[in-house]
């Protein structure tokens, strides 16, 4: 045998550092399961522990606001959509609120109570997936399984107001494409009633759990200085302590009228973030509770039939209505001409339009603000110093979009 097998040695090491300055390149995506989508973070390793990173982004870029150039403005939609699709009907509301400053529209005070309905449903939506499957990525599936039957009753929602479900094409320039039916106002009452309960077991799975607290508390933190630095809004500024909310600094779709509280963290930590969501949630419970108790009577639209498409069945008997269904839906209306810059308070922070027309049937110019893309460039230096697992629930807990970042 011992012809067969070599004696043990030990290796032979010249000195300590040979170790110790070995560093390792590692790919953090830009494969799906770490990054929650396509983009790339390239991380320098010393063991365990990140020396550097690197963000890239481009990926899954899909020139939008090259393709906005060549869209009449009810074709933008769609698109806005596609960018943080966790919560679309902000995205809707917020461009069809841009369009409307530009045009002139006034809507309606029932259409601006159905539409911060919806946006608020939204935000629940967006902050559940946020948090739930931040309890994924430190290990705690339980919580993921808690919220996600609540996130289909949103959905069903969704689907009884609009037709659709995740990407929502939801409103119309002035206002709503259709009023709430009874089955709406029914399953928008019954979430209101069933939703408490779950959010609250499901704070009483993490909130004060200590293996989550030990992944989470003091993990990629960063100071206000820092975020307002760097340009952060939403509930990751909030998180880090500066109460700015667009809702309450710029209110729009008579947010003034209700009561709500401003979630505010203190380290801007992993956890803060998480936290500051989860009370956001029962904020948006309060807002939608008072909104359905004071829904107001009245059109569901503006009386803008130059821009507002007309019901189906008047296009099928009257000649000026067909017109207009023509005129609309070929994009033969011209916009005036104007520069015009509106912010609605998103799922991710201050999501805003930029629209520049010289008059024509298509924008001039179209920039999305979107907070995604701010957030994620804080990224790297919020990771160097921490270990690997801390980079995922950093990551996570920042809730970076792709489709939001890339557009």
């Amino acid at each position: 045998m011992s012809d067969v097998i070599a004696p043990f040695k030990e290796p032979v090491v010249t000195s300590p550092q040979a170790y110790v300055n070995e560093l390792t390149t590692l790919n953090l995506g830009p494969t799906h399961p770490a990054t929650h989508g396509v983009f790339q973070n390239i991380l320098q390793m010393d063991g365990e522990r990140i020396v550097s990173a690197v963000t890239t982004i481009g990926y899954i870029h899909r020139a939008y606001e090259k393709l906005v150039e060549h869209r009449p403005f009810y074709q933008i939609t769609p698109l806005t959509d596609r960018m943080n699709y966790c919560s679309s009907p902000i995205n809707n509301m917020g461009w069809w609120m841009t369009v409307e400053k530009l045009l002139g529209v006034t809507v309606p005070k029932r259409a601006q109570y159905m539409r911060v309905i919806m946006m608020e449903l939204a935000r629940i939506s967006d902050h559940l997936i946020c948090n739930s499957i931040l309890g994924v990525d430190s290990g705690a599936f339980s919580g993921f399984l808690y919220l996600f039957q609540e996130r289909e009753n949103i959905y069903e929602i969704y689907e009884e107001v609009c037709g659709a479900r995740l990407t929502t094409n939801m409103g119309r320039i002035g206002g709503m494409e259709r009023d709430f039916s009874e089955t709406a106002v029914r399953k928008i009452r019954k979430f209101l009633k069933d939703f408490p309960p779950v959010l609250r077991e499901f704070e009483n799975l993490f909130n004060r759990n200590r293996i989550f607290m030990d992944r989470v508390v003091d993990v990629g933190p960063i100071t206000a200085e820092r975020a307002l630095n760097y340009g952060f809004t939403g509930p990751n500024l909030r998180a880090a302590g500066v109460d700015y909310d667009v809702r309450v600094m710029n209110p729009y779709s008579s947010y003034e009228d209700f009561e709500f509280d401003i979630p505010v963290g203190t380290n801007g930590d992993t956890y803060d973030r998480f936290i500051v969501r989860n009370e956001e949630m029962w904020q948006s419970l309060r807002i939608i509770q008072q909104a359905m108790d004071k829904l107001p009577d009245g059109p569901y639209h503006a009386d803008a039939p130059e821009y507002y498409l007309p019901p189906k069945p008047e296009v099928y008997r009257n000649m000026e209505a067909l017109i207009y269904h023509f005129k609309i839906v070929m994009g033969e209306i011209d916009a005036p001409a104007g520069e015009v810059y509106h912010a609605v308070e998103g799922g991710n922070g201050e999501l805003g339009f930029y629209l520049i027309s010289d008059g024509g049937r298509a924008p001039y110019r179209l920039h999305f603000r979107r907070p995604c893309f701010i957030y994620y460039q804080a990224y790297a230096e919020m990771c160097v110093g921490t270990q690997l697992s801390d980079a995922i629930v950093i990551l996570s807990s920042l809730n970076v979009i792709a489709g939001e970042l890339d557009a």
